[in-house]
């Protein structure tokens, strides 16, 4: 069957503005489908880090007359990655490798790994006169049941008396020559098994700044390495008095 000329051109224009509004319809679809794609990717990974940052970015925290420099990724809050005064930053480390959270160590720090190794850190001011090793004399020989349980490398575990105050903790210590004890409080029973980082330990740096961090209780056989680890680390972040902070 023949059409008229008019029809047909008809036809065509109706056709011509169809395709013009399909090819639109599905560049639109196409779009929202790559914009819906890169929020997905971007939010699931946003998920996934719960927080946690791969930015090393340094920052400068000041806290008295102390300078800390550490980068986002050793510093376990969001809002404390940044410059200026703060009365109390918190850090995480992975241990031994003392460094901040990487997507190459996120088993570790999110606890899918197998592994229990990573250590939680606080700078603040000094509030008492001496640190956790220093308190075991006059203080917490004092408080505990003796005598204690051998442990390995030199370690002595002690319970501590029902009206210490401490409940279910107890107190391990490792005698060192020429120096004070080493000394941890860790928590027992139910509690440690719930805790990542059951055991605790003080000690005093900088100008007047105590850093307490805690541990796994599988780390107190290697106390040694992980006390010295803690240690140097503070001393390659921290700053003190006239000292250059770079």
């Amino acid at each position: 069957m023949s059409h008229p000329a008019s029809e047909t051109a008809d036809f065509k224009v109706v056709d011509s503005r169809l395709m013009m509004k399909l090819f639109y319809g599905f560049a639109a679809v196409a779009l929202m489908s790559v914009a819906i794609s890169l929020a997905g990717k971007w939010f699931g990974q946003t998920v996934a880090m719960g927080g946690n940052t791969t930015d090393t970015t340094l920052h400068e925290i000041v806290i008295g007359n102390n300078v800390i420099v550490a980068p986002a990724n050793a510093i376990r809050f969001d809002r404390a990655r940044r410059d200026g005064l703060a009365a109390r930053l918190d850090l995480y480390l992975r241990y031994p490798q003392m460094e901040g959270y990487s997507l190459a160590a996120r088993g570790d720090f999110d606890r899918t790994g197998p592994g229990k190794n990573i250590i939680f850190l606080s700078f603040e001011e000094q509030l008492m006169s001496r640190d956790m090793s220093g308190r075991f004399a006059p203080i917490y020989s004092t408080l505990i049941v003796k005598p204690g349980t051998s442990g390995p490398a030199g370690l002595t575990s002690y319970e501590f008396s029902e009206k210490s105050g401490y409940l279910n903790e107890t107190l391990a210590v490792a005698e060192r020559p020429g120096a004070t004890p080493f000394v941890a409080r860790c928590l027992a029973g139910p509690g440690a098994a719930q805790s990542l980082a059951p055991c605790e330990r003080d000690i005093l740096v900088g100008e007047r700044l105590s850093l307490t961090y805690r541990f796994p209780k599988e780390l107190l056989a290697d106390w040694k390495e992980l006390d010295a680890a803690v240690a140097a680390k503070a001393a390659t972040m921290l700053k003190t008095g006239g000292s250059p902070l770079r």
